[in-house]
């Protein structure tokens, strides 16, 4: 009698099927949540992913006073605390890079949105990426993860890192951004010397135009009181009536002795006549000095406060002058310039996207979500009423 075996394996294999359903049905939810996710950037990194190209360089701004030797240890310390001139110039040059002015510069010049719209990279990673349009701003979004411009605390350098889809678009577009910079701090040091120097220049030509004012006021002055100068003036008249008084001395004295020797001498009338015309003199002298109303002295203060007037605005225009000369010259030795420490390099290889990393980080970031998941309904069923 024939024992027909193939019955049992038939029957086997359903059971095994359904082993393996159960084993999967128990599992759907790890499967779903965490093998799925890892399997698709499995995929992704492994068989879509573009690579990416980064071109890096370095920079700082100097200026000809950092060249000059300190003049004491306290210069030194106090050099030392906060940023220096040339971090502050790096930091705006920086702020610059991740603009939207330097972006449209660069779409301008080096034509950057083709660059990042490159048909060779995969849809995820180019321009414009999915749930996005090709407008400006979809695309100054896109280039702040492009571009990376930041400040390195450790060495003091500014840093410019550039993604591409090719190693030459990577290396034109850092080389076009420390360009544009270089070209910001021209216009940055342009702009502060021509402010310094316009506000000297201003003070300059208010301080000839008091010069002018001061001088036509005193020339008017002059004129209408004819005077030339009150002070020489005065001595002039004074040396005058001086020397009259001495002579009316000599007269009165003359007439007093020729009086009490001889009175009844024919001379003395004259003599008498000659003491009156010289007090006459003095008097006239005297009044052109002290006069109210058109003496030098009461001229005296008008002309001297004129006097003081030019010569404060004289002292002023000085002053301006040396300022405006000290203003062209600081402009010219606080000149800063963008000194490149490391040029933009042409990468050889790709440095993104890390593949490996990059699926591993998916998976630890699904497991976590999982036992989140996990444990939080775990907590849900241990507190449900029980029926």
């Amino acid at each position: 009698m024939n024992v027909n075996t193939s019955f049992p394996v038939e029957a086997e294999a359903p059971a095994s099927r359904s082993a393996v359903v159960q084993w999967l049905g128990k599992r759907r939810w790890f499967l779903l949540m965490v093998a799925l996710p890892t399997f698709l950037a499995a995929i992704y990194y492994g068989f879509i992913a573009s690579d990416i190209y980064v071109s890096e360089s370095r920079f700082v701004i100097k200026s000809p006073d950092q060249k000059r030797s300190q003049v004491s240890t306290l210069a030194n310390l106090v050099q030392t605390t906060g940023l220096s001139g040339g971090q502050e110039q790096a930091n705006e040059v920086l702020t610059y890079v991740r603009s939207r002015d330097a972006l449209k510069a660069l779409q301008s010049d080096v034509a950057v949105r083709d660059k990042f719209a490159n048909a060779q990279a995969d849809i995820l990673s180019r321009f414009p990426q999915p749930f996005s349009d090709n407008s400006f701003e979809s695309l100054f979004k896109y280039y702040g993860k492009m571009v990376d411009a930041r400040m390195d605390m450790e060495t003091n350098t500014a840093i410019i890192k550039v993604k591409a889809f090719s190693s030459q678009d990577a290396y034109i577009i850092n080389r076009e951004l420390l360009n544009l910079s270089e070209k910001l701090v021209n216009r940055l040091n342009g702009r502060a010397q021509g402010k310094a120097i316009l506000e000297a220049q201003k003070q300059t030509e208010l301080a000839t135009q008091r010069v002018r004012n001061a001088r036509v006021a005193l020339s008017n002055y002059r004129n209408t009181q004819a005077l030339i100068d009150p002070t020489k003036q005065a001595v002039g008249v004074l040396e005058i009536s001086n020397t009259l008084i001495a002579e009316r001395a000599v007269l009165q004295a003359q007439l007093d002795l020729m009086q009490r020797l001889t009175p009844g001498n024919p001379s003395i009338p004259a003599l008498r006549s000659r003491v009156s015309a010289v007090s006459a003199q003095i008097a006239s002298q005297d009044s052109r000095v002290v006069g109210t109303g058109n003496g030098i002295a009461s001229k005296m203060g008008g002309y001297e406060n004129l006097l003081v007037e030019q010569e404060f605005a004289t002292q002023n225009l000085n002053v301006a002058n040396t300022a405006l000369v000290q203003a062209r010259a600081d402009a010219q030795r606080q000149q800063f310039y963008l000194e490149r420490v490391v040029d933009p390099n042409t990468p050889d290889t790709p440095l993104l996207p890390k593949r490996a990393i990059n699926i591993l980080v998916v998976f630890a970031a699904a497991l976590c979500l999982y036992f989140i998941a996990w444990m939080f309904t775990v907590g849900i069923l241990e507190h449900a009423p029980e029926e």
